[in-house]
């Protein structure tokens, strides 16, 4: 029986209907695609199969990434700002970034993966003295069934759960899987140019980004947000204000926002990194609205610290991924003037 064999190997998928019985078609409902699937085919994220009418995940457990990193890489800033994650990542993704720093993963020929089940996961993470599961580098949405299993083992095991995620997830996603995640990051591209999302990304709605994020902060979940400055074609800064107008509308003006410096890779390497200066004039523009707006990809910036919205003073000093100043009480107000610092989790090392 093919179908048991499957079974035993892969994991069927969480959230999906059928759509034709006799033909064995099914609707995925883990992204906003919610791609239609015949019988024997994949999804456009290249690792949900249907096969005999069943939809089966086949990066469950396939990990192609593995490895402790500092928290503020993902970046969450203010969310256990000097913890340290395991992050894993399967292969597979429901976008198709033109730009893709990993790409060699998210846009595989094959399923490729080390076998590691989630109970080893979190050995992994203990063993690597981590505070916490980060499901990054690819797209969690489309290893969902794995973040789910590891996530509810993880806080079991008194550690938390990140996702870094591109936001075109479902709601049905989100209901389920919302108590087994403590926080996400959440990646806008060239502020929601849809122009830029059509050309370079091959999304032609963004629109459930920006309701997932509602949905988030309905939820509850704590999210910061990164906007990815591409030069030429994704850099216009009415549309970085724009967007920061809409996070402190929809979202409150102590949202994160961090706006990161574009890189050359995969189909766009002859366009140049993000001028600083640019960045710098978007993080103005942005700051009319929001309280923390940090800029991302450029080690050593003044701007890649938190600064106390009332008196203007460093309260967490960085420099890369790391903490150098940390100027924030144990009732998390600024030493300075106490003014109150929106933090989850305190400082666990000294600096």
């Amino acid at each position: 029986m093919p179908n048991e064999n499957v079974a035993k190997e892969r994991k069927e998928c969480y959230v999906y209907s059928p759509l034709d019985e006799k033909a064995k078609t099914v609707r995925c409902a883990t992204c906003s695609r919610r791609c239609a699937i015949s019988d024997g085919k994949t999804g456009f994220c290249l690792v949900r199969k249907n096969i005999g009418g069943k939809l089966y995940a086949l990066n469950y457990n396939k990990l192609c990434t593995v490895g402790v990193d500092p928290i503020g890489k993902k970046p969450l800033a203010h969310f256990h700002p000097d913890a340290d994650v395991l992050s894993i990542a399967t292969m597979g993704c429901n976008f198709r970034c033109k730009y893709c720093c990993n790409w060699s993963i998210s846009q595989p020929d094959t399923m490729e993966g080390e076998n590691i089940p989630p109970e080893q996961i979190i050995r992994l993470a203990k063993e690597g003295g981590a505070d916490g599961i980060s499901y990054t580098y690819t797209e969690p949405t489309i290893f969902f069934e794995l973040c789910y299993d590891v996530g509810k083992l993880a806080k079991e095991a008194g550690l938390f759960n990140t996702w870094v995620t591109n936001g075109y997830f479902t709601k049905e996603i989100l209901d389920k899987g919302a108590k087994y995640i403590d926080a996400m990051t959440l990646d806008f591209k060239a502020s929601g140019n849809s122009r830029f999302y059509k050309d370079y990304v091959s999304i032609n709605d963004v629109e459930p980004v920006y309701e997932n994020l509602k949905s988030l902060k309905k939820k509850g979940i704590y999210f910061e947000i990164t906007n990815l400055i591409v030069p030429n074609v994704g850099d216009d800064l009415d549309e970085a204000e724009e967007l920061a107008k809409w996070i402190r509308k929809n979202l409150g003006k102590e949202t994160v926002l961090h706006l990161l410096r574009f890189y050359p890779a995969y189909r766009m390497m002859d366009f140049p990194d993000t001028p600083v200066s640019t960045l710098e004039k978007a993080q103005k523009a942005c700051s009319k609205h929001l309280d923390y707006v940090l800029l991302g990809n450029v080690p050593g910036h003044p701007a890649e610290s938190t600064y106390c919205p009332k008196c203007k003073e460093v309260v967490i000093g960085r420099f890369g991924f790391q903490i150098s100043q940390w100027n924030i009480d144990k009732d998390g107000k600024c030493k300075n003037c106490g003014n109150k610092i929106p933090i989850i989790g305190g400082l666990k090392r000294n600096v």
